[in-house]
């Protein structure tokens, strides 16, 4: 594991909650995200905790960098705001998710296990709050209800309701289906739109216009 932050005691706190778990080994610390990278093109972390604002190069950068060349490592960005449209930014660069820095250190291992494992580590809530906060479609586009597989009417009932905020235990009782077909459109759906995880996702359905941050209030007020 590698950890990225440009405060030193942010640093060394880190490695000191993370380092007394035998399943977890912190093999380097960098200051920002230039060094970031290239420590871990050297060192090929499985897991890069990483802070989002950082001199020299920042968390967004460095995630989409190491994304697009050292693919096995597997971000986990670190905000100090829940609602940080840097986070966003990560999320869209390749981050596999966000916790804020006030998380326990239980919430911290557990989100490290879950990235390692190659989940997403966001509540889906908290997904849509901050991409329907930073989000929006392209001025004048009209909402569009297919991806470059085309979706087929299921499947965007099923992306429609992620997008708003549900996990898939609140989109298999919205649609009386079970879980494990509630998981298999999931899987069609991120291939048919060419996304990684739930986070792009729902970033892509902010993008497209298939929901919009008034729509989604309106679905969660009551």
């Amino acid at each position: 594991m590698l950890i990225v932050d440009d405060q030193p005691l942010v640093r060394r706190g880190l490695s000191l909650i993370l380092s007394p778990d035998p399943s977890f080994e912190v093999v380097a610390e960098a200051e920002n995200g230039a060094r970031a990278v290239a420590l871990a093109h050297q060192l090929r972390p499985d897991v890069v905790v990483m802070d989002i604002r950082m001199p020299v190069l920042d968390g967004v950068g460095a995630t989409r960098e190491l994304a697009a060349t050292v693919p096995g490592c597997r971000v986990l960005a670190l905000s100090t705001f829940d609602l940080d449209e840097y986070v966003v930014g990560a999320l869209r660069a390749g981050a596999y998710g966000f916790l804020p820095k006030d998380s326990s250190p239980e919430e911290l291992g557990a989100a490290i296990r879950t990235v390692h494992a190659g989940d997403a580590v966001v509540a889906p809530r908290l997904l849509t709050r901050l991409i329907s906060t930073y989000v929006r479609a392209p001025r004048g586009a009209r909402p569009t209800h297919t991806g470059p597989g085309e979706l087929t009417p299921r499947e965007v009932e099923v992306w429609h309701l992620m997008a708003t905020g549900l996990d898939n235990a609140g989109i298999s009782e919205a649609l009386d289906i079970s879980l494990s077909t509630v998981k298999n459109y999931i899987t069609s759906i991120f291939d048919k739109l060419a996304v990684r995880d739930r986070a792009q996702a729902v970033i892509a359905a902010y993008e497209s216009g298939l929901v919009t941050a008034r729509t989604t209030t309106g679905d969660h007020t009551g």
